[in-house]
């Protein structure tokens, strides 16, 4: 691949801007990972997927990534659910957090090298809460220790906040909370008969943390006091992310993270996702509704993620036939005979090699990306009418398109296997030639309507022979 130079979106700038590692070919990258209080949702898969993209992207261009993706198993939603349940905190999130690590292995995202759990890093997050209080970031009331907002004169630099239209002095004890309610929020919420049996008795007392420090505690455990890209959605930068920074850098007196990445939400039917219009849906949902992975992560990735995606089924089923395509392109590769090379394919290689670099390292341009390939399938396309495609080059054809599927993640490997019909459907095949060669073509077109609709296979008749595909 034609490797340029690599421009990403850096909500902290507010500008695109050209990536540079802290270290040479080295690249320590944090995710926010899922709130395992319930099936990871389409939206959040939106973002799960991008951040794989980005992470492909970074490895095929030679970095080494370190990767950390969290798991928040504490926090007010995860204490509600298993308080509702009538089982142990524990309990009720490993079930989630199994279930998220299915649904990523269904939908090929690479995992990170490490995913660290909240309630495993209790003592380190209790120890950066003492830092804050001797350094009077922090102080302590009766329901919790707090941030004090006022005291980190950076506070509001990810989301643009104006110093004053924070109200310092007052306190926001939950998690989830919007700008216009700006305030001291809480780094440790002392044991209350809301949280049950779920409490940590520490050398700052006996409480949890709060969301937002767990986060900062894992990422630079992990990853180092700065580190080179944080992503999540465009819906964490504020409180979470904005309050990630203060914390973080009012504990080292360092910057934090270099490059923000956010994506954008996901829509569906061009609404907010939300149970009560009924537009909920985890991606089990979509499987169970018949609908394979492969098209459900093209689908996800198919938009740049800056920008907004309107997940609808016909867009999905225009997906499934994307992708179909796809596979039958590869397949059709293998049927060329021709021995005889041209150099028009190797023109276009060069071509599509360059426009996919470009839209890639131009912030993840997917859309872009896309766009540059599928114009140079129909380009290799029109080439084998006209029977000006060679052996040789439909495998480099072929290889083309591994390399960037190693992008996508598609799998589209899978369909260079042997593939193999059932022998009823094989039979039928059979059956058509000879009604055919009989002159019989209403059975022969009964045949071809019976395969479609009971085996999902549809037949062409080309210079070569009978050929199927799936449908």
């Amino acid at each position: 691949m034609v490797l340029l130079m690599l421009k990403l979106f850096n909500t902290l700038t507010r500008k695109k801007e050209i990536f540079k590692p802290l270290k040479n070919k080295e690249v320590r990258l944090y995710t926010c990972g899922p709130t395992t209080y319930d099936f990871a949702h389409i939206g959040n898969f939106r973002t799960y997927v991008w951040q794989d993209i980005l992470k492909r992207w970074l490895l095929l261009r030679g970095f080494k990534v370190k990767h950390v993706m969290n798991l928040t198993d504490i926090d007010d939603k995860t204490i509600k659910g298993a308080r509702k349940e009538g089982v142990s905190l524990k309990e009720f999130t490993e079930r989630y957090n199994e279930a998220f690590f299915e649904d990523m292995k269904t939908l090929n995202i690479i995992p990170a090298n490490a995913f660290p759990r909240a309630t495993g890093h209790i003592k380190e997050m209790a120890g950066m809460i003492k830092i804050l209080m001797k350094r009077g970031f922090a102080y302590k009331t009766n329901d919790g220790i707090y941030f004090d907002i006022s005291k980190y004169k950076n506070y509001g630099k990810l989301s643009k906040l104006k110093i004053k239209e924070l109200k310092a002095g007052a306190r926001i004890r939950t998690d989830l909370y919007t700008k216009e309610e700006a305030q001291d929020f809480a780094l440790w919420k002392f044991w209350d008969q809301e949280d049950g049996n779920v409490f940590w008795d520490t050398q700052i007392g006996k409480g949890r943390p709060g969301w937002h420090l767990e986060c900062s505690v894992m990422s630079m455990k992990y990853l180092g006091k700065t580190f080179d890209v944080h992503t999540g959605g465009i819906d964490l930068i504020f409180p979470h992310h904005e309050n990630e920074i203060a914390q973080s850098e009012a504990t080292t007196g360092k910057k934090f993270v270099n490059y923000w990445l956010h994506g954008e939400h996901l829509l569906v039917d061009g609404q907010k996702m939300s149970k009560s219009l009924g537009n909920f849906y985890t991606l089990r949902d979509i499987l169970d509704k018949g609908y394979d992975a492969k098209v459900i992560r093209y689908l996800l990735l198919s938009a740049n993620f800056k920008h907004q995606l309107n997940f609808t089924f016909q867009s999905l089923d225009a997906a499934k036939n994307t992708v179909g395509s796809l596979f039958n392109f590869l397949n059709r590769l293998k049927d060329v005979k021709n021995n005889k090379s041209n150099s028009k394919v190797k023109g276009l290689i060069k071509k599509v090699q360059k426009e996919f670099s470009d839209a890639m390292d131009y912030n993840l341009n997917t859309n872009g990306a896309l766009a540059s390939l599928f114009k140079f399938i129909n380009g290799i396309n029109n080439l084998i009418d006209s029977n000006g495609v060679g052996k040789s080059d439909a495998k480099a054809v072929r290889n083309v398109i591994l390399d960037f599927d190693k992008i996508l993640g598609l799998d589209l490997k899978s369909a260079l296997k042997e593939r193999k019909l059932p022998k009823e459907a094989e039979q039928l095949i059979e059956d058509r030639k000879s009604a055919r060669a009989k002159g019989d073509y209403k059975i022969a077109d009964e045949i071809r309507k019976r395969l479609e609709e009971e085996f999902g296979i549809i037949l062409e008749d080309t210079k070569y022979g009978v050929k199927w595909k799936k449908a």
